[in-house]
């Protein structure tokens, strides 16, 4: 894997230390952090960091291709590194969003492409439902 910083040359930005750490956070995580999510995260190890920077720093990475933003219907916007088209699951009770990986979504796109003649480049699918930790916690209470 290319180094963070080689990434960020190729796509010409100039590199940073706060732009490295936003980009190695969302690497690393499956987690599908909002912007105060990954300020929070990084501002121990990067106190001159603010919240403005984070937010200009994510909409580079969105223009760029580096990042997707995901609007899970929260209010703000939640963001992945993984670019390549997915859908996602979301928990209405804890709001854990997940990566979801179907092949069967090929065979959907196939015959949309065939019986409406659409050629399908990406999706935007986001299942809400409630996730199995919530749930057991839920019967444990009951």
């Amino acid at each position: 894997m290319k180094a963070t910083a080689q990434i960020l040359k190729e796509k010409g930005l100039k590199v940073t230390p706060q732009r490295i750490a936003v980009y190695n956070m969302l690497l690393n995580t499956t987690e599908h952090p909002n912007a105060e999510t990954i300020y929070k995260a990084l501002e121990p190890t990067n106190p001159t960091m603010s919240l403005a920077t984070v937010y200009k720093t994510l909409d580079y990475f969105k223009q760029l291709g580096l990042v997707q933003e995901l609007n899970v219907g929260e209010g703000s916007s939640r963001y992945d590194a993984v670019v390549k088209c997915h859908p996602h699951t979301v928990c209405i009770q804890c709001g854990k969003v997940r990566d979801l990986y179907l092949e069967e979504l090929t065979e959907i796109h196939k015959k949309i492409a065939e019986e409406l003649d659409f050629e399908v480049r990406c999706e935007q699918l986001i299942l809400y439902g409630i996730c199995g930790k919530c749930r057991r916690e839920n019967n444990e209470n009951s």
